[in-house]
């Protein structure tokens, strides 16, 4: 009973680490849209973003986000933070907002930059999803930095920062398989679940 306090000590910080990665989103996307707006279009496309991103970071360990591949190639977390500022822009453009240079706090914690990736996927799905064609012809990635301004339609964030972050989750994958630590092979990203 004397170390009864130490105990709670020790497993109260891992249980509330473990509920926390379990309420993060995009664990499963088997269930998906009835609509085929351009909206929910790109929302899904979002949604296998956030779905493939949850699976190549689930489980790292230290030494994977160590990992370099060379010398001058980024290493696993400078990659993690590259896929963070990406769906920030991603997220800005749902929002209608205007992404300024050093708007974001940056941060190097893994479990942080994960929790933000995935939480500002699922918020800009959420906002972009059901949009009519009207709608997304409206939307602008709008970019500012001091005097200088500039906006993109929505083509420019598909084949931008959404196909940016999707090549860089792939580089994870690599990366982690490298490094000793391989993605979950039951993970079918075609279902969009963890197969049996």
């Amino acid at each position: 009973m004397r170390h009864f306090p130490l105990l709670l000590l020790v497993l109260v910080p891992l249980l509330r680490c473990g509920a926390q990665s379990d309420t993060l989103p995009y664990a499963d996307i088997s269930a998906y849209p009835t609509d085929y707006t351009p909206g929910s279009v790109l929302s899904r496309m979002i949604d296998a973003l956030g779905f493939r991103y949850y699976w190549a970071t689930h489980g790292l360990r230290d030494e994977d986000l160590a990992y370099r591949p060379t010398s001058d190639g980024r290493s696993t977390i400078e990659t993690l933070e590259h896929i963070q500022g990406l769906s920030d822009m991603i997220l800005s453009a749902a929002r209608r907002d205007t992404l300024g240079r050093g708007d974001r706090e940056p941060t190097s914690d893994f479990n942080e930059l994960r929790e933000r990736t995935l939480r500002g996927l699922e918020e800009a799905s959420r906002l972009f999803r059901g949009q009519s064609a009207t709608g997304l012809a409206e939307q602008r990635l709008r970019f500012s930095a001091g005097a200088s301004y500039s906006e993109f339609p929505v083509w420019n964030l598909i084949n931008g920062p959404l196909a940016d972050a999707i090549y860089h989750t792939g580089q994870l994958v690599v990366f982690r398989r490298a490094s000793g630590n391989p993605a979950d092979p039951r993970v079918n990203h075609f279902r969009g679940r963890v197969g049996d």
